[in-house]
């Protein structure tokens, strides 16, 4: 990060003015480095802004700080914060967001629901024929209807979805509210998992002994030392990097920065040239999607077959290499996983593979892999087989070798500042989930698999393998969602639409009419970040500052947060003062502080008080330490296995897991192998030319901002574009800015041709997050308008042990669209909806 840090700095209780204290506190171009100026002085200027007519008030958001620029009550531009290394291009589209052409305005009722009941007309979800009501009505229906539902069918009937990226916030984090909200007048089914990593992170504790993808990787000032070779396989740091979970830091920009400066060989497979890649001028190799473990099991047996393999470590830090070793030479199956093998399933020349072997051995190299591999069907196969390739090369525990699974990720690698952790409110329930994976925590009487939630609707009663243990899918005749987006993020749409018409009551909280929303029987308007308060760390890995999330501006139309929604459901439910706890939100956030002032102190730092800190509009930093500068992930282990061991059944990496062989699942082996996916580019059962890939997107959050003016910056005739390589373009008539129909069995939808050599030939690249369009909502199949990618991919398990979801498998076609062009309506307001409609 940029050493302009413009921030109001912790003071150190002890050694301020020692040389090492101040080393460490000294400005560095490649993390948010921190002065040792004591904080009171940096506030000397802060007063001055006051007078202006103008306000210019402190903020964070998933792309950054920023200065939000309010003139008379309205914000007019977000600045970037003066610390920010590299800040989005996207907070334009942020800021256009509070005021967008589809937010919700008022609580709203499908009208058939309001009219009929619960359960009327399942089919003309997404019509848009909603009925404005009070917030006095909408607070009885919902508590009503809460309690209808537990009463008649069971708590479990009750799904409490609100999966999504939300907003940032200690506060107002929607999820936590939510199930705080059920868990305190009641129970409710809840979810485990995610859609990001859900094969990962159920393999590798497995493997690794932790979930290990939220974790932080060796740092970029290592790498930048360190590594001969950088890899990044389905690896994008530059464009990933835009966002974090919490308020993010682009600590990343500046790490890869450093490798180029470095002069550190790097190489991109991915069958998408990758922003990095173009940054870095990688080498770029384009293995066929989905065949990433049969290049990886090519590389390794030329490792093992030439003798470049590290048997020592494989010896000392690892357990199965034994068992394995047979299926990879062939002897258990009599087909050797050689480099010939691997080329004909992968589209990788044989002998560039051998190369890349020989080339992995003779270098300090790091392999950096990216999520999308695994979420395809056997997903889990790829994080496991990566893992094993780097045992082999023996290099894990090494300064600038190894394996990272977080570089593309929230700035994964950024280093980690010496800073106290923001405690957060609770979800009611008593369990916690660990530190970096707080959408991971318990909850509820019942819990399903997060990417098995259409299954589950379709399938009551019946018995789901996962992980080990059986589940039996409850009957769920209501679902509630807040600050997620299902219509965008879930695979296969149109299944999805059929298992919706199992629900009585779809509920809502959202400030925008997407997709879900208009699917929904009860929608209630929240706020936007900017118009309300809250707390946050800058850097899921860096936790560089804690920074003041302020209120810009007073909430449009009649939109409320969600604390004080779900505060009124609870208090109409009976348990009011238990969700408040008598605390108004300024409380709670000065609360969230003070902890971390204590914690602080115990690491011999001085916050400021509160108000201090809430009236400086400055970020709070904090000091890095020379150890977390240089951090090598497994570093303590490779030192001593013994001491640090992994957390496995071994102590050691496992490549054969005894474990996974007990569940005796037939589409999860216990070790890494070679299956083929339900359908591939070339593949041998698929029925459709072209790989579909499904990247995340360049200009936006999954489908956060799909909705903004930014839109405009990136779509082809207001279609979600569709990368299609020349040698499929021009066989089929298409032309860059055509508009297209991409199809496959499962579904349709229009977009925007973008002719380039970017993606590599028999692949099509469709950005996820496009909003959810139907021309016929009441059709199931009907063409999507805007371009939907989840409409082509299959809502397949990974495999029976991580349930996860497979939202880069997928195959299909391309065409021209010759006929009448619809008109894309899913970005402004429904049908029925107008200021002077008559409250119910």
């Amino acid at each position: 990060m940029s050493n302009k840090t413009d921030g109001l700095y912790v003071a150190a209780t002890a050694d301020v003015a020692s040389p090492t204290r101040r080393r460490f506190l000294q400005g560095s171009a490649a993390t948010a480095a921190i002065s040792a100026m004591p904080f009171s002085l940096s506030l000397l200027s802060s007063g001055a802004m006051a007078q202006s007519t103008t306000k210019e008030i402190l903020s964070g958001c998933h792309w950054g700080v920023f200065k939000g620029v309010v003139e008379d009550g309205r914000a007019v531009k977000f600045i970037p914060w003066e610390g920010d290394p590299h800040a989005s291009h996207m907070l334009d589209g942020v800021r256009d967001s509070i005021y967008s052409q589809s937010r919700i305005r008022y609580p709203m009722v499908r009208r058939a629901w309001l009219e009929q009941g619960p359960g009327a007309d399942p089919d003309g979800r997404g019509e848009g024929d909603f009925v404005r009501v009070s917030w006095e009505k909408a607070i009885e229906l919902v508590a009503g209807e809460i309690t209808r539902v537990r009463g008649e069918y069971g708590q479990q009937a009750i799904f409490g979805g609100s999966y999504g990226w939300k907003s940032p916030g200690r506060l107002h984090n929607c999820q936590t509210l939510l199930a705080r909200m059920l868990n305190l007048t009641g129970s409710y089914t809840s979810s485990s998992g995610d859609y990001s990593t859900g094969a990962a992170q159920v393999i590798l504790p497995y493997v690794s002994g932790s979930i290990e993808v939220y974790e932080q990787c060796t740092t970029y000032p290592v790498l930048a030392e360190h590594t001969d070779l950088m890899v990044f396989w389905g690896c994008d740091p530059r464009n990933n990097s835009h966002i974090s979970w919490q308020v993010a830091d682009h600590g990343a920009f500046p790490g890869v920065e450093m490798l180029k400066a470095a002069g550190v060989k790097t190489i991109s497979i991915d069958p998408v040239r990758t922003k990095t890649a173009d940054y870095l001028d990688s080498e770029w190799i384009t293995p066929k999607p989905q065949t990433d473990v049969a290049m990886m099991m090519g590389i390794a047996h030329t490792l093992l077959s030439e003798n470049l393999h590290d048997q020592e470590f494989l010896d000392r830090y690892v357990s199965g290499f034994e068992e394995f070793k047979p299926y990879l030479t062939g002897e258990s199956d009599g087909q050797p996983k050689d480099a010939d093998w691997a080329a004909e399933i992968c589209g990788v020349e044989a002998d560039t593979l051998r190369d890349l072997a020989r080339r992995f051995a003779s270098n300090r190299t790091m392999l950096a892999l990216g999520y999308a591999t695994q979420r395809q069907h056997h997903g889990e196969q790829s994080t496991w087989m990566l893992i094993t390739l780097a045992c082999m090369l023996g290099q894990i525990g090494l300064p600038g070798g190894g394996y990272g699974l977080s570089y593309h990720y929230s700035s994964g690698g950024a280093p980690t500042h010496e800073s106290p952790i923001l405690k957060s409110i609770d979800n009611g329930s008593g369990v916690k989930a660990a530190e970096g994976a707080a959408w991971l925590a318990g909850g509820g009487g019942v819990s399903i698999p997060v990417a098995r939630f259409v299954e589950t609707l379709l399938n009551p009663g019946k018995t789901m393998q996962h992980n080990g243990r059986e589940i039996e899918l409850p009957l769920i005749k209501m679902a509630y969602w807040a600050g997620g987006n299902p219509f965008a993020h879930h695979q296969d749409r149109n299944e999805m639409l059929k298992a919706w018409r199992e629900l009585d009551t779809f509920i809502v909280h959202d400030f925008q009419w997407t997709a879900t929303a208009r699917h929904a029987d009860i929608v209630l308007p929240s706020t936007t970040s900017y118009e309300r308060n809250d707390i946050e760390q800058v850097g899921d890995y860096a936790l560089s500052h804690i920074v003041a999330m302020k209120k810009l501006v007073e909430p449009q139309f009649e939109a409320r947060n969600d604390f004080d929604i779900f505060a009124a459901i609870a208090d109409k439910l009976g348990k009011g003062y238990e969700f408040t706890q008598g605390r108004s939100e300024m409380d709670w956030i000065r609360g969230f502080y003070e902890g971390a002032k204590i914690e602080a102190r115990a690491k011999g730092m001085e916050m400021p008080v509160f108000d201090v800190f809430w009236d400086s509009n400055k970020p709070l930093a904090f000091p890095l330490k020379d150890e977390n500068k240089y951090f090598v992930r497994h570093e303590s282990f490779r030192n001593d296995p013994i001491l640090s061991a992994l957390g496995t059944a071994t102590g050691k990496f496992e490549i054969y897991s005894r474990a996974i062989a007990g569940y005796g699942y037939d589409d999860c082996p216990p070790h890494p192998t070679w299956m083929e996916p339900i359908e591939r580019l070339d593949g041998p059962t698929t029925r459709y030319p072209l790989g579909i890939s499904s990247n995340h997107p360049r200009s936006r959050l999954h489908s956060q901002l799909c909705g903004t003016s930014l839109r405009g910056t990136y779509a082809v005739q207001n279609r979600e574009p569709c990368w299609i390589n020349p040698k499929d373009a021009e066989p089929r008539g298409i032309k860059d800015g055509d508009v297209v129909r991409v199809f496959n069995d499962r579904g349709q939808i229009l977009a925007g041709a973008m002719v380039t050599n970017d993606v590599m030939p028999g692949v099509l690249m469709v950005s996820e997050g496009g909003w959810f369009d139907p021309i016929n909502p009441r059709e199931i199949g009907s063409l999507c308008r805007y371009g939907d990618v989840n409409n082509l991919t299959p809502g397949i398990a990974t495999s029976k042990l991580a349930q996860g979801n497979c939202g880069q498998t997928g195959a299909g076609d391309v065409e021209k669209f010759t006929g009448d062009l619809p008109e894309v309506t899913v970005f402004s307001q429904p049908k029925s909806m107008s200021d002077s409609e008559t409250s119910a």
